[in-house]
């Protein structure tokens, strides 16, 4: 019997047969079958459609290289130095190397002046008509900008504005032609694990390329305005203010650190990302200068132990410490407001704070919300202009305390405030509050960090001026079932507050 034939039926027993009930057993061989068959497709299924899509990693990076590499630029600067002055080697007269010394310092000339300096970087422009991004460290002191474009021709370029604290510096070239640029991308929507490309002059190597990945996003450095890409992609010396492409050629971040022991790249790299970078640019060409909001407030973090002093039901915004004259006060803001929103932007710390409003425009009136003892309110504040109110310098004079009768509370020594204490501190004449006069090592007072000298001006959003209303303060608090209880302090002038516990 053939294959085709052992599977031949005729049709009248096949008739018979389905006609006939099944036995038991028979139905229970049926229905294990069933069941293997339907674990067999779901396994396929499983099998074949992953629970992500993943895109594969492109074949080749030319394609990208092509279509943004002529806009990729290099920038060589020179600046002119002073020699280095001072007083030469010191030889005492009559040694055998004196002759040795002055014939060394023959040689140098006897009027050596000043000498010119040259320093290497990377760019890329951003419009036809010839503006150029770049890193202002790359640029600074410089007085001869000098542009190198990949297809071999240089321009002079001056410089439209630059801004330290982004470390972001615009330039201006003319050409006879058109210049092929390239834009801004979102950087918002990338996501760790994305590729990117860096393209550059490193170590003076020209139009070099590398590639790598997002490592990660919103690093900080060291700057108010700081909004990192960090990557693995190669970074060295001389890539600085080159771009950050993503893999449609859109320009994410602009090459400015790496972290490295050895200076040179261990694939830690950081690049601002084009949403902090694109509303710099944007003023830097249309004033020559940056215009950022000013909030005008003092302001610290809200930790888990503020947050249950000043009753909030999670730790995020910015807690007020002061708020001296300035558009802040103007809006009706006080000392212990909690900033939530700002301009409709949830606030989760100072850092986001101070970037956000920096990005509003000067003169701009914002809604804010703030908790205010527990609740919420609305403020429209006009913001001023930081960069003006950067310049207006505030200092405060430090004197040594003899506090009068003092008294101790959760570990602090406290006295009153008198005119002469007023007098050694700086304060005003109707300055209120007490005086710091000891801190038992063993409490929570001292973890936080409070000092001799401290002036404590608030208990629990109240305002303190002896020592039977501090404790009475704290009593009732222990009685609300708080663990901790809120302070407002000053120290030389500045304003924090702190929350200490009420378990010790």
């Amino acid at each position: 019997m053939t294959i085709a034939q052992a599977h031949k039926v005729d049709p009248r027993r096949a008739s018979v047969a389905i006609a006939q009930p099944q036995s038991k057993d028979a139905r229970l061989r049926a229905a294990f079958a069933a069941l293997v068959s339907a674990l067999l497709v779901i396994t396929m299924l499983v099998t074949i459609t992953p629970v992500r899509a993943q895109s594969a990693p492109p074949a080749t990076f030319a394609d990208l290289v092509d279509q943004v590499g002529d806009a990729v630029v290099n920038i060589t600067t020179s600046s002119l130095v002073a020699s280095r002055q001072g007083p030469g080697p010191v030889v005492p007269e009559g040694s055998p190397l004196e002759d040795f010394f002055n014939d060394f310092l023959d040689r140098q000339g006897p009027d050596r002046g000043p000498r010119r300096s040259q320093a290497l970087g990377s760019g890329f422009v951003i419009s036809e008509d010839g503006y150029i991004v770049t890193n202002n460290h790359v640029i600074e002191g410089a007085d001869e900008i000098t542009i190198e474009f990949r297809a071999g021709f240089t321009l002079e370029a001056e410089l439209v504005g630059t801004d330290p604290n982004t470390d972001i510096a615009v330039l201006k070239v003319t050409a006879d032609a058109p210049l092929p640029f390239v834009d801004f991308g979102d950087s918002t929507a990338m996501r760790v694990g994305d590729w990117v490309m860096a393209m550059g002059n490193p170590l003076g190597q020209g139009f070099s390329v590398s590639v790598g990945i997002v490592s990660a996003a919103g690093r900080a450095l060291s700057g108010s305005y700081d909004d990192y890409i960090q990557t693995d992609a190669a970074i060295n010396r001389g890539n600085s203010g080159g771009p950050l492409f993503n893999m449609a050629g859109e320009v994410i971040g602009v090459n400015t650190a790496i972290l490295s022991p050895t200076g040179g790249s261990i694939g830690i790299g950081f690049a601002m990302s084009s949403a902090v970078v694109t509303k710099v640019v944007d003023q830097l060409r249309e004033f020559g200068e940056t215009r950022r909001g000013w909030l005008g407030v003092r302001i610290q973090d809200v930790t888990p132990e503020l947050a249950d002093g000043l009753g909030l039901a999670e730790a995020r915004g910015a807690l007020v410490t002061d708020v001296p004259e300035g558009p802040a006060r103007l809006g009706g803001m006080e000392v212990g407001d909690v900033i939530l929103t700002f301009d409709g932007e949830a606030i989760t710390d100072t850092r986001g704070l101070v970037r956000i409003v920096g990005e509003r425009a000067e003169g701009q009136t914002v809604p804010v919300e703030v908790v205010r003892e527990g609740k919420p309110e609305i403020l429209a504040i006009t913001l001023g202009r930081r960069e003006t109110a950067e310049g207006m310098a505030a200092t405060s004079p430090d004197g040594q305390v003899v506090p009068p009768a003092p008294k101790q509370v959760l570990g602090l020594t406290l006295a009153p405030l008198t005119d002469e204490l007023r007098a050694q501190l700086g304060l005003a004449a109707g300055a209120t509050g007490l005086l710091i006069e000891a801190v038992d090592p063993a409490s929570d007072a001292a973890t936080k960090g409070l000092a001799v000298g401290d002036v404590i001006t608030e208990v629990a959003q109240q305002p303190v001026t002896d020592v039977a209303s501090f404790q009475a303060s704290v009593e009732t608090a222990i009685e609300n079932g708080q663990k901790s209880v809120l302070l407002l302090i000053r120290r030389a002038g500045n304003p924090r507050f702190v929350a200490l516990s009420l378990s010790n």
